[in-house]
């Protein structure tokens, strides 16, 4: 019967026998991370329950990280925005596209606000201002941050003037809101052309298709003078958000609102808009898709 040795010796036998086991785990653990650090992963043996096509390797491979994909929705582009822009189809009735949208101005939008119209004076006067200006030069929504396109149409008197545009998001909401605060500090008040003569300038909500992210819609009338006889010049305004893009449709003219075709652009446009940004390309004809 061989002896065992005195208690200290096989103390010190597992504790060196410990600290192998240790180093070999840190060993291992220094080769994991070695390979790692080189991009390659340790071999999967075959038939184990984490090799490729099983269950569990394609639920391990599942919570692997994946880089984001790009959001369809990127920037408008110029030729983007061109695309989104609604046709003769789209709106119907008798419109006729021109060529010289761009330089439309309506001299019955020309005037200074007169400022002892308003209760609280210079700030509602300078609200109503800038409205007459801003249709005056067709940018109700301020300066696009980025690309736009505009298209025009015209039927007998009436025009119809559609816009798509980029721009600031938080400039866009500020715009929207001070749009939808016009119907009561703009409600009615006067404005005075170059030559004195007097226009009475009403405004109201208008109604807009449920459509895009917010939305606003407005009335305007401005009673007046052209050509030396009394004129009334009415105004079908919507517009409409989608993400950091807007659609903007003005409509009207002396013989009075164009609220149907106005509705009917925003009907159209708007899916035309979220394609473009899917990166899609809008159909040549939605009205007839529909």
């Amino acid at each position: 019967m061989t002896a065992r040795p005195p208690l200290p010796v096989r103390l010190l036998s597992s504790a060196l026998a410990a600290g192998a086991l240790l180093a070999a785990s840190a060993c291992s653990d220094v080769d994991s991370g070695a390979q790692a650090a080189d991009g390659t992963a340790s071999p999967v043996v075959e038939g184990s329950p984490f090799a490729e096509g099983s269950l569990l390797g394609r639920s391990a491979a599942s919570l692997v990280a994946k880089p984001p994909s790009p959001s369809a929705s990127g920037r408008l582009t110029e030729a983007g925005a061109r695309a989104a822009l609604v046709t003769e189809a789209d709106i119907e009735d008798d419109w006729t596209k021109v060529s010289d949208a761009a330089s439309w101005r309506d001299k019955l939008l020309v005037g200074k606000v007169d400022v002892a119209d308003f209760l609280t004076a210079k700030s509602q006067a300078a609200d109503c201002q800038r409205l007459l200006d801003a249709l005056y030069g067709d940018d109700l929504l301020g300066k696009p941050a980025g690309a736009s396109a505009l298209e025009g149409f015209q039927q007998d008197d009436s025009r119809l003037l559609y816009q798509v545009a980029s721009y600031d998001r938080a400039t866009l909401d500020a715009s929207l809101n001070w749009l939808k605060s016009l119907q009561s500090t703009c409600d009615e008040f006067t404005a005075t052309d170059s030559a004195g003569g007097k226009r009475t300038v009403q405004v109201t909500e208008a109604s807009v298709p449920k459509e895009g992210d917010a939305r606003q819609g407005l009335h305007v009338t401005v009673q007046g003078t052209a050509a030396d006889a009394p004129a009334t010049l009415t105004l079908d305004i919507a517009v409409v958000r989608v993400g950091n893009d807007a659609i903007t449709v003005t409509a009207g003219g002396l013989d009075g609102g164009e609220a149907d075709s106005v509705e009917q652009a925003v009907r159209q446009g708007t899916p035309r808009l979220k394609d473009v940004q899917a990166g899609r390309t809008p159909a040549a004809t939605p009205s007839e898709v529909d």
